[in-house]
């Protein structure tokens, strides 16, 4: 939302390397955060699911339903925030045309999907496809925006890259070690679901954000680059 002005400003502007660098910073931000989200998301399906849903009817057969679900979603979670960085790229150069029509491909993409996914996944199949689809969706608006010359990668893509997958996995073992087994989360009452889940999700953005700080991150790489610089 608040990188289109920008792209349409040095769009406006000609300025061809300010707008390269606004995407390539829209890019690593939806990396640096969208990443640790889906990891965080999948492993605490269980937990998420049984506080926010778990009574009245809601049974121990639902929990593990939606935990299918909600773990197939989690695949494409930074699929679908890509897009929204991605698509963007095209639209404040008052080019609707390419990303209508790879959002056509993609949701043929999502049908076939379904027709293959669907029969051994079940629900998990639909979530999955969609998923999938996504990222099918961002992959083909990165590489028209690298085959039009729009988007040119900055420096440090690499390092960026190993640095944020340290660090997710980092999160990933704390989280781990401090989740509780799932017929706990079915036992124990909403008060305490509800404060061991903030204690798991404090500890995840911590432990994240501190394996990041180790690895040589400052609050200055997070803040958006100056097109002019």
């Amino acid at each position: 939302t608040i990188l289109l002005p920008s792209l349409a400003k040095t769009y406006a502007d000609q300025d061809v390397s300010g707008y390269s660098k606004l995407l390539d910073w829209g890019l690593r931000m939806t990396v640096m955060l969208a990443v640790p989200a889906a990891a965080a998301l999948a492993l605490l399906a269980v937990p998420l699911i049984v506080t926010l849903f778990y009574h009245g009817a809601f049974t121990v057969h639902d929990v593990d339903m939606t935990r299918q679900a909600l773990l197939a979603y989690s695949v494409g979670l930074v699929g679908l925030i890509l897009v929204k960085i991605l698509a963007p790229g095209f639209y404040a150069r008052q080019n609707v045309t390419t990303p209508v029509r790879i959002a056509v491909l993609t949701l043929i993409g999502t049908q076939l999907l379904n027709l293959v996914l669907v029969g051994p996944l079940a629900h998990a199949g639909l979530a999955l496809s969609i998923g999938l689809a996504a990222c099918f969706n961002a992959a083909l608006l990165y590489w028209k925006l690298r085959a039009h010359a729009i988007y040119q990668p900055q420096p440090g893509w690499l390092a960026f890259s190993l640095k944020v997958a340290l660090a997710v996995i980092v999160m990933g073992g704390v989280l781990y070690l401090l989740n509780r087994p799932s017929t706990w989360w079915t036992t124990v009452g909403t008060l305490e679901r509800v404060l061991w889940l903030s204690g798991l999700v404090i500890a995840g953005a911590a432990s994240y954000f501190a394996a990041l700080f180790a690895l040589g991150f400052r609050f200055r790489d997070f803040r958006r680059a100056d097109p002019s610089s």
